[in-house]
């Protein structure tokens, strides 16, 4: 196989490994054996991670509002109800009730923020096997 040829079939692999396909179908469809995917899986796990990450990115924005978006709606119920309940007498039970939505809000928020992961590869392991350390912040 060249070297371009080779480029190109790794490259191919990257996409169905992206795409959650099996060892077993990527052997058929492109003609390389399985410990070479499964070397070929290691050496580019970031590139896979990567595409998957921003396919399903891809996916999200489709479906769903945009993240900033879903922020700003959260945030303006959270305030409104915030409001409301500065209004209230907090013996009353609609109060309390408010404050279970409130509390159900900041849930919803810190779900869609989530935990921001950083990675880096590790320094002692050869270039062509990656392994990510994660870091995660939360803010």
């Amino acid at each position: 196989m060249g070297a371009m040829q080779d480029i190109e079939t790794q490259q191919r692999f990257i996409f169905l490994r992206s795409q959650g396909m099996s060892f077993n179908k990527i052997t058929m469809e492109l003609k390389v054996s399985k410990p070479t995917l499964i070397k070929w899986s290691r050496q580019f796990q970031f590139e896979i991670a990567n595409l998957r990450a921003t396919e399903t990115e891809a996916l999200a924005e489709r479906i769903f509002r945009q993240r900033h978006e879903r922020w700003e709606i959260l945030a303006r119920q959270l305030k409104r109800l915030e409001e409301e309940i500065e209004k209230r007498d907090l013996e009353e039970i609609p109060a309390s009730r408010l404050h279970g939505i409130a509390a159900s809000l900041r849930a919803e928020i810190n779900r869609e923020i989530g935990t921001v992961h950083f990675a880096e590869t590790g320094k002692r392991i050869p270039s062509e096997e990656y392994v990510p350390y994660q870091h995660d912040w939360q803010g």
